[in-house]
C-alpha cells in the first residue's frame, strides 16, 4: 500500500503568497511558509490523500482524540541553504525512523520513510526560497502526526493526519551561541522510566511547562530534569540532551528510557570519538557535577538538540545557590563541535559519516 502512495500538488496562486521575514528578525518559529505536506489513515485506506499544499487550518472534530488522549507526536529537523543555492538535510532519514520508534510506542502507524522523504525534498524545492541565507539562519521542519477520530474513550484513534510545516528560523535562544544559564529542578520530574520520555510526544513537553515558567521567572533559559525515583540522577534539558567536560572524559547520561534519543546527541558522540575525545554514558549524579564546578575538573558543559544544535551551559541554579561553568564562557569543544556541526550540515566542510542529504 505504501508502495502506491502518490502525491498532489495543489500550488498557492502567486499573488497570495505571505511577505518573506527579514532574516535579520526571524526569531524560532514565528513565521509559516505558503505550503505544507499532508496525507491521512485510516484502517480502511492505510495513508492517502497525500499532497502538498497551501498551508492552511484543519478543521477537526471537538471529539478528536488528540484533544482528549493525547495522541501527538513530531519532529524536528533543518534544511540548510550553501554555496550556490544548494539545498541540505542533516540525517533526515534518523528523524523519520526515530517518529515511527515514537509511533509505535503511542499506538499510532508508522510513516512510510522513503515515500515522506521524497515528499519533504518536493516541498522544500518549492519552499526554497524561504530558506534563509544567513549566518546561523535555517529553515526549520516540523513532521506531525495526530489522532483525529472523533470519540470518546481510551483507545487508539483509528484516523490519523500526519503533516510537515516549515518556518524560517534564527537562534532559538536569544543568547544565541553565548551560555545559558539553567535552573536544575530537584521538585518536578519530566518521564520516568518505563513510560514515555523517550518518546517525542506532545505531552511530555506540556509536562515540562509550569517547572520552565519557574525557571523563567528566576532568569535562567531552561530546566536541567533529574531522575523520577532519587532525584539525584542527570537526565536531560527540557530541549536538549546534555553533556559534561569532566577531566578528559565527554560524559553524558545514557539512554534508559527515560531520556529522548538525541540526532545531535549522537552525532557529537560519533564526532567527539573521532577527535579521539574519550566519550562516556553513564549514570551522573547532580552532586558529583557540582563537585566537580567547584574543583574546576568540569572544564565545561553543552546541551544538544536540533533547534539550537550546541548550547553551551555557562551557569547552574541548584537549591538557591548558582554554580558557574568555565567562568560563564563558552568552551572549546563546545565551539568546535558547533563550528563543525554547522559546517557539515550546511555543506561546507567534508562530511566523513554520510549525515548529509542534498535536495535536488
Amino acid at each position: 500500500m505504501w508502495e502506491d502512495l502518490e502525491v498532489t500538488l495543489e500550488k498557492l496562486a502567486d499573488d497570495k503568497s505571505k511577505e518573506k521575514p527579514s532574516q535579520d528578525k526571524l526569531g524560532f518559529g514565528q513565521h509559516f511558509t505558503d505550503h505544507m505536506f499532508l496525507m491521512k489513515w485510516n484502517r480502511e485506506n492505510g495513508w492517502h490523500d497525500a499532497k502538498i499544499c497551501p498551508y492552511g487550518d484543519f478543521t477537526l472534530d471537538p471529539a478528536a482524540v488528540v484533544f482528549h488522549y493525547g495522541q501527538a507526536i513530531f519532529e524536528g529537523m533543518k534544511a540548510y541553504k550553501g554555496d550556490g543555492g544548494q539545498v541540505y538535510l542533516f540525517r533526515p532519514e534518523d528523524n523519520f525512523e526515530r517518529m515511527n520508534s515514537s509511533a509505535i510506542r503511542m499506538c499510532m502507524p508508522r510513516i512510510p520513510v522513503d515515500q515522506v522523504l521524497k515528499s519533504l525534498k518536493a516541498l522544500l524545492y518549492l519552499e526554497k526560497n524561504w530558506i534563509p541565507e544567513s549566518e546561523g539562519a535555517s529553515l526549520y521542519i516540523r513532521p506531525t502526526m495526530i489522532g483525529t477520530e472523533p470519540f470518546l474513550g481510551v483507545r487508539p484513534s483509528a484516523e490519523y493526519y500526519f503533516y510537515i510545516i516549515l518556518s524560517p528560523v534564527g537562534a532559538y535562544y536569544s543568547e544565541g551561541f553565548n551560555p545559558t544559564k539553567i535552573y536544575v529542578s530537584d521538585e518536578h520530574v519530566r518521564a520516568v522510566k518505563g513510560g514515555v520520555g523517550n518518546v517525542k510526544t506532545a505531552g511530555n513537553y506540556a509536562a515540562s511547562l509550569y517547572t520552565s515558567e519557574l525557571a523563567k521567572k528566576e532568569g535562567y533559559t531552561q530546566v536541567l530534569w533529574l531522575d523520577a525515583c532519587e532525584h539525584k540522577y542527570i537526565e536531560e534539558v527540557g530541549t536538549s540532551n546534555i553533556f559534561f567536560m569532566i577531566g578528559d572524559e565527554l560524559v553524558t547520561p545514557p539512554l534508559e528510557g527515560s531520556i529522548l534519543g538525541g540526532i545531535t546527541r549522537n552525532s557529537v558522540l560519533k564526532l567527539a570519538e573521532s577527535w579521539g575525545v574519550k566519550t562516556v554514558e553513564r549514570e551522573i549524579a547532580i552532586d558529583e557535577v557540582l563537585a566537580a564546578t567547584e574543583d574546576g575538573s568540569l572544564k565545561e558543559a553543552f546541551g544538544t538538540g536540533t533547534a539550537a544544535v550546541i548550547s553551551p551551559v555557562g551557569e547552574l541554579f541548584y537549591k538557591d545557590k548558582a554554580y558557574s561553568i568555565n567562568n560563564g564562557e563558552t568552551g572549546e569543544l563546545s565551539r568546535r563541535l558547533f563550528d563543525e556541526l554547522q559546517d557539515i550540515q550546511g555543506g561546507r566542510r567534508e562530511d566523513p559519516f554520510n549525515w548529509v542529504v542534498r535536495v535536488g
